[in-house]
């Protein structure tokens, strides 16, 4: 269907009475159902519209009858037309004199006297109008260059204002207080009220050519400068860019939002939103046309033709029809702001969404997507286009636009660069959408889209975003998809947002042993372990968990120890399982006591002995590391059995650990016996002494290093070490205790360096004890001096001075003074320092 914002109908025939009868309309005027004709010889015709009977009121089915006529004289054609409701008042300009009839009867009003010497006039509404007492006329006078302000009520009018002007009007028109009036060279604006004229802009156009015409709300329509349609607001100022229209245009009227202008054989309708003409109709010998509040009434010498505004409904709907989209939505929103459509809000939407698909076929896709968004769009109508993507069958398109899809099922095979644009566009759009109201209506075909969208595209990244998340895909739809591409990884992580946690697992299983294969992951076996370490259901984390620690212990256990705190197992359960997997239980056992922090005693007794068993199996660089940690655990430990491990270490060769424990029985002698003599670490055993003797004080380490020294000096082949730990530790052992177990065979020179040093130390240490009783005796004595330089100090006692506190005569020779150095009695001086 062809676009029309206007329908054209013909509603009236002016039939000649007789051959000689050359009459022919020269006027118009309407109200309500009532047209009234205004003839070239001086007759005033009644017209009445009628609809036809079976209430169809579209302009090709109105009718017209002929009401009363009545002859104003013998010549002299009528001029003007005004209807004034208000009083049932028709004012007639006829031979330069206003007249008032009666709308119906057509008769004079008697107490209306004709107003003469009238070249133009026009009626205006005004607060007096709505008010209903009276309205307002503009006359302008034949004779002078002066405007006239009328008062017409039912019975009078008068003269109120006069307006003086330079020139004479050719053609004016009133809205509320403003005219707008032309002269034979410009257009002016005046204030009724005040009587100023503001002039606008010159104009060069023959006075059958001038136009003025009030569009309403404070806006004129002048025919300006180079045959522009101005629009000039009542202020002066232009809001809407002008339309270039021709150059004969005999009449203008408008009917929001449109303009039309009148040429003598073609009417054109332009849109005052973008300024384009939308329609043009041929109408042979146009004379003149009257707006009326549907549309305008054209007239020719002998006919009327009607043309009625289509419902804006059908307008956008032809506008569409023409993927004119853009000018659809703009009529839209522009006939809204003036006549609000109930259907205004659907409309917008699907409009917005068609100007969206236009865009999205020029590969406009970000204007797309956001018209798209801002149309609420059903995402399910982009998807349907693209060929192979995962739409539920149930759907039906609400949209009456063309499928496409065949468009892109084209593109796809003959340019798939392009057509990765489009899959693109797709990708955006949908993740735009995806947490909206539109999107969470179709959330399973939206994410089900997505996810094949990711595959096809070999975007591995925003797939495992997608599948890794909670999400609504359809696993009938994506699994078969993803197994087609090998994306079994994704696979399982979308099993496992779906919370199948057994097949998610099952499924990277086969990727781990080989029997799927997808690269898209480079550690599955450690995203295992990081999955069951976090999963709630235990089930599935027994089910796997002997084959994850057959494939490593030291990351398979990993699922017992990374667990949330509220999601733990059993652990005597934890330790029977990992009885057969002695690495793991290492770990755990460590786990408990170093993390978890237990006291009991079965866990530190368990992972002693895990330790010594380790320690005997293999000779490694691990071998070390666990000696390490099993001396650190034997040394820090309180909660261990100390016999229970003993026992274990007693038929081995670990001389340290088990001189340890005979340390942490109090048996030190046979402890640092056993290192010398069983390990012959002479290192170790001095070592020993050092830790053991951590937290005590220096007495007990002197002891123990007396002890070592004894063990040392009851062999002859440790003469050495004995004088070595003499000479490396002087300041630890007392002088007069070690020479008692020095054996007399020994010579001075031997110990020499010992007994150097040691004297040194302890004739240092007598010198530094009365160094600090010298400091303390001259602190005291600092402090005496200060005493006594306080005691002696001068002040003067006046007979009637007052003690500061009580407020009495100080008449006691003993007296005291407080810290602010008031004089105050003794026995107040408890109270002042309060």
């Amino acid at each position: 269907m062809a676009f029309s914002a206007f329908r054209q109908a013909h509603i009236y025939e002016k039939r000649a009475v007789s051959k000689e009868d050359k009459s022919c309309i020269q006027c118009l005027e309407c109200y309500d159902q009532n047209v009234y004709i205004g003839t070239k010889d001086a007759t005033v015709q009644h017209l009445i519209l009628t609809s036809s009977t079976n209430g169809d009121k579209s302009p090709g089915l109105t009718k017209i009858r002929e009401g009363r006529a009545r002859k104003l004289g013998s010549s002299n054609s009528v001029n003007q037309l005004r209807a004034v409701p208000l009083f049932n008042h028709l004012l007639v300009l006829w031979d330069r004199s206003v007249t008032a009839l009666n709308m119906f009867s057509l008769e004079p009003v008697p107490a209306l006297k004709k107003i003469q010497h009238v070249s133009l006039f026009e009626v205006c509404d005004s607060l007096l109008a709505s008010q209903g007492t009276c309205v307002q006329m503009v006359t302008s006078s034949s004779r002078r260059k002066v405007l006239r302000i009328h008062v017409v009520g039912v019975d009078r009018w008068e003269v109120v204002k006069e307006v003086s002007l330079l020139q004479d009007p050719v053609a004016l028109a009133v809205d509320g207080a403003t005219l707008c009036l032309a002269t034979s060279d410009r257009y002016l604006l005046c204030d009724i009220q005040t009587g100023s004229c503001e002039e606008l802009f010159p104009h060069n156009h023959s006075r059958q050519h001038v136009i003025v015409t009030s569009l309403g709300e404070g806006e004129f329509l002048l025919n300006g400068p180079e045959f522009l349609g101005m629009f000039v607001m009542k202020t002066g100022i232009c809001q809407r860019p002008p339309l270039q229209w021709p150059q004969e245009v005999l009449a203008a009227g408008a009917c929001f939002p449109y303009v039309l202008s009148l040429q003598p054989e073609l009417l054109s309708v332009y849109s005052m939103l973008d300024q384009q003409r939308k329609q043009t109709v041929s109408l042979t010998g146009a004379r003149g046309l009257l707006s009326i509040s549907d549309g305008v009434l054209v007239f020719t010498e002998r006919d009327i033709f009607s043309l009625s505004l289509v419902p804006f409904e059908e307008q956008i709907q032809a506008l569409v029809w023409h993927q004119r989209v853009e000018e659809a939505l703009l009529l839209l929103e522009g006939a809204q702001s003036r006549h609000p459509l109930d259907s205004y809000k659907e409309l917008q939407k699907a409009i917005t969404c068609l100007a969206g698909f236009a865009h999205f076929y020029q590969e406009g896709f970000s204007q797309a997507k956001d018209l798209f968004i801002k149309g609420e769009l059903d995402p399910r109508e982009i998807i349907r286009l693209y060929p192979d993507m995962c739409l539920s069958e149930d759907f039906q398109s609400h949209l009456d636009q063309i499928n496409k899809g065949r468009d892109l099922q084209v593109l796809k095979k003959e340019d798939r660069n392009k057509f990765h644009h489009y899959l693109a566009f797709l990708g955006d759009f949908l993740r735009a959408v995806r947490g909206t109201e539109r999107g969470l209506k179709c959330s399973k075909e939206v994410d089900s889209t997505l996810l094949r969208l990711y595959v096809e595209m070999n975007d591995g990244e925003k797939l495992q975003q997608l599948v890794a998340f909670p999400n609504k895909c359809s696993l009938d739809l994506c699994v078969p998809v993803l197994e087609q591409h090998h994306r079994f990884f994704a696979l399982g992580s979308l099993y496992e947002s779906h919370g199948m946690h057994t097949d998610a697992v099952k499924t990277w299983v086969k990727i781990t042993d080989g029997l799927c294969k997808d690269s898209s992951c480079s550690d599955v076996y450690g995203h295992i372990v990081a999955t069951l370490s976090q999963l709630r259901d235990k089930d599935t984390v027994w089910a796997f968990a002997d084959w994850t620690l057959q494939r490593n212990q030291e990351t398979g256990v990993q699922i017992f120890i990374k667990r949330p705190p509220d999601g733990q197992f059993e652990t005597q359960d934890v330790l029977t399982f990992l009885e057969t997997f002695p690495l793991a239980l290492i770990f755990y056992l460590e786990y408990l006591i170093h993390d978890l922090n237990s006291e009991e005693e079965s866990h530190h007794n368990r992972l002693a002995l895990a330790y010594v068993t380790q320690m005997l199996q293999k000779e490694d660089e691990r071998v070390r590391v666990t000696r390490g940690k099993l001396q650190q655990l034997l040394w820090e430990s309180k909660f261990y059995n100390i016999s229970t491990v003993y026992d274990r270490l007693k038929s081995t060769t670990l001389h340290p650990e088990k001189a340890i424990l005979l340390g942490r029985s109090g048996e030190h002698y046979q402890a640092l016996q056993m290192l010398v003599h069983e390990e012959k670490d002479l290192q170790a055993a001095e070592a020993y002494c050092c830790k053991a003797a951590q937290d005590q004080d220096s007495q007990f380490r002197q002891v123990l290093l007396l002890t070592l020294l004894q063990i040392y000096l009851s062999s002859k082949d440790l003469t050495g070490a004995a004088v070595d730990l003499l000479n490396s530790q002087p300041q630890v052992f007392a002088l007069e205790k070690v020479l008692q177990l020095l054996p007399e065979s020994w010579s001075v020179q031997l110990v020499s360096q010992f007994l150097v040093v040691s004297l040194r130390e302890t004739f240092h240490q007598r010198q530094m004890v009365r160094l600090q009783q010298a400091l303390a005796r001259a602190e005291l004595l600092r402090h005496k001096v200060t005493w006594m330089q306080a005691s002696k100090t001068k002040f003067r006692v006046d007979k009637e001075q007052k003690c500061r506190v009580c407020q009495g005569d100080l008449t006691d020779p003993h007296f005291a003074r407080n810290l602010r150095g008031e004089v105050v009695h003794v026995s107040c001086m408890g109270y002042s320092a309060l």
